[in-house]
């Protein structure tokens, strides 16, 4: 080990950053004990530390590990940990890091008292950081963070935040590229005006009835689950856009041009109709749409989609390659009209995979013919998978329609699949 060349041995360690792998490798040769503080990356496992002799405490076998080190770029740390321990830490290397992930954990935690920095506000030392990641944060007061000019990702999951705080934090990221918010708990009004944002993803928990406004004219992906109304004014540049809401109901949504889309998804249990139809509308150039709305309906009452010409449809989405499509928006193309304009000219152009769930055997004639439709008239059709999902009935007329899908499968074999 010691005829290694430095070179050999830093490159070696470049690759090693579990704080255990990299305390084996200060043991094994004098060499490589001197080239740990060249290191560039620490990591820090949750449970690394349960089994630790007395005498000893992570946060000190930390700092220790830290202060060793020349310029440390990135530091995880998913183990339990004090603000005077991270405070110390980001004072040896805030300066140098680039990249910084905590597993906070302090969302039963009691605030610091009045004066004294939060976990959060010791953050601010690292101020060069490019990439933070937050897990179990809680900020209910404005950080004290200057402006992160360098910051470019920003990350945050299972955290419990205020709308003030947040958007003081926002602040202090104007040139964020991307911006994570998974499983967060307590926003109700966020506006987020970041002029260089190109991925967005928000899932909020709760009831489902936050408000989202988002202005970065250089947005390309939007996720969103957990709000009812949303705007974006400037969506030029989006490509592909999500929206869910598992608790409330959507019933606002407000976009500028949807002239670069290609993936548009639909979900949740309520949506109001008018809203449906805008974005359907709006996303005539999409060429992969996945719909599971349940219900439409402006108030309480959940109402049935209305009925959808199978011919309109399709003529106003033309470029189509991939279609997903669940129980409501299925049923609406399967009534006693929606394929009253079907005929030999009718064709659809693009269409490649077409995946249906089907729960109901209700109308099941004209399902059927909705199917054998999609299959004739689907030019460059590759797979049709038809999804069975939880198709309760004790009358017949379920093993008949699920009959009548398997002679359709048979017919079609090359190209239908059943779930």
């Amino acid at each position: 080990m010691e005829a290694l060349p430095d070179a050999i041995v830093q490159y070696i360690l470049s690759n090693i950053s579990n704080a255990k792998d990299v305390a084996s490798c200060s043991c094994v040769s004098k060499s490589w004990n001197d080239s740990v503080p060249y290191l560039k990356s620490l990591y820090f496992p949750r449970n690394l530390f349960d089994n630790l002799p007395k005498g000893f405490t992570p946060v000190a076998i930390i700092s220790h590990m830290i202060s060793s080190i020349v310029r440390l770029e990135q530091l995880i740390v998913y183990c339990p940990f004090t603000v005077a321990g991270l405070a110390f830490w980001l004072m040896q290397s805030g300066t140098s890091l680039r990249v910084l992930e905590l597993r906070l954990d302090n969302v039963l935690e009691r605030e610091p008292s009045s004066g004294s920095p939060s976990m959060v506000d010791c953050i601010g030392a690292a101020y060069n950081l490019e990439c933070l990641r937050l897990w179990g944060m809680l900020m209910v007061n404005p950080p004290k963070w200057d402006t992160f000019h360098r910051l470019k990702n920003l990350e945050i999951v299972g955290g419990r935040m205020e709308d003030t705080a947040f958007s003081s934090a926002l602040r202090a990221c104007p040139n964020l590229i991307s911006l994570s918010l998974l499983g967060c708990d307590g926003l109700k009004y966020v506006a987020i005006d970041l002029p260089y944002l190109k991925q967005c993803k928000l899932d909020f928990n709760g009831l489902g009835n936050g408000s989202l406004s988002v202005s970065a004219p250089n947005l390309e992906l939007l996720e969103v689950q957990g709000c009812s109304w949303i705007r974006v004014p400037y969506s030029q540049c989006l490509n592909n856009l999500s929206i869910a809401n598992n608790s409330g109901r959507v019933y606002m949504l407000d976009f500028g041009k949807l002239e670069a889309l290609e993936t548009l998804s639909m979900r949740g249990v309520q949506w109001s109709w008018d809203v449906i139809s805008k974005m359907l509308q709006m996303a005539s150039e999409v060429k992969h749409l996945f719909m599971k709305v349940e219900f439409t309906g402006d108030f309480e009452a959940l109402l049935p989609f209305p009925e959808i010409d199978l011919v309109d449809f399709f003529n106003n989405h033309s470029k189509l390659q991939t279609l997903g499509i669940e129980g409501a928006l299925f049923a609406a193309l399967c009534q006693k009209n929606s394929l009253k304009n079907v005929d030999s000219k009718f064709m659809i152009p693009c269409l490649e995979k077409i995946v249906i769930s089907v729960r109901s055997p209700l109308n099941a004639e004209q399902k059927m013919n909705t199917l054998e439709s999609l299959a004739k008239y689907t030019k460059k059709l590759k797979k049709m998978s038809i999804k069975i999902l939880q198709m309760k009935s004790s009358h017949s007329s379920a093993d008949d329609f699920f009959e009548d899908i398997w002679r359709f499968k048979c017919i079609n074999r090359r190209v239908v699949t059943i779930e």
